[in-house]
């Protein structure tokens, strides 16, 4: 893997959520089917996507593994390394209630000064979405490949650690499980403990 591949992501430290009574995408599956709305009002379904590889970021701007991944640039990286050979989906299932909640409007002007470049960031505030892929924490990262079978559920990397110097030798799991696939090849490592702040379900 090239120096440039191997810099671009790495993630924070260790805030591991106990599963509830969540469903789960599990590796090898189907991924769970979803039709949820994104920040300008659009309804997106995982069928848009037939055929090709999505990747599935939980996301949350309170979250401070959340801010170091994105401070350091490294989460909008890997979204433009990877632009037009994956659809990158950016999902929220903060509960409109709680304080860390953003408006769409506001959502679409961070993004903008962040830098940030997914397909779509859709707003899961029923949580629906959230709780049928199990997904527990933020960032909580999910592939699913052309067939619509999960290929990849867990932590953005191996890195459990607020020092934005382990980027550096962090192994990004999420970028190699995309290169592996890229490759033809089985995902080295499809399935691992996500780490981050928990989601704030409703």
């Amino acid at each position: 893997m090239s120096n440039k591949i191997a810099s671009l992501v790495a993630f924070p430290l260790a805030s591991l959520f106990a599963a509830g009574a969540f469903a789960a995408a599990v590796v090898g599956q189907p991924a769970p089917a979803f039709s949820v709305k994104d920040i300008a009002g659009k309804t997106v379904s995982l069928a848009d996507f037939k055929g090709k590889t999505v990747v599935l970021e939980w996301h949350n701007f309170g979250c401070p593994f959340v801010q170091k991944h994105y401070n350091s640039g490294n989460m909008q990286g890997a979204q433009k390394y990877f632009s037009g050979q994956v659809a990158w989906l950016t999902v929220n299932s903060t509960e409109p209630g709680h304080q860390d909640y953003v408006k769409p409007a506001e959502i679409k002007k961070k993004l903008y000064e962040m830098g940030a470049v997914p397909n779509a960031y859709l707003m899961d505030e029923s949580g629906e979405m959230g709780k049928a892929y199990g997904a527990k924490v933020t960032p909580h990262m999910f592939i699913i490949d052309g067939e619509g079978k999960v290929a990849y559920n867990g932590a953005i990397d191996d890195k459990r650690s607020a020092d934005v110097k382990d980027i550096r030798t962090a192994k990004n799991f999420v970028i190699a499980a995309l290169v592996d696939m890229k490759n033809g090849k089985p995902v080295a490592n499809a399935s691992n403990a996500p780490y981050g702040c928990t989601i704030k379900y409703k």
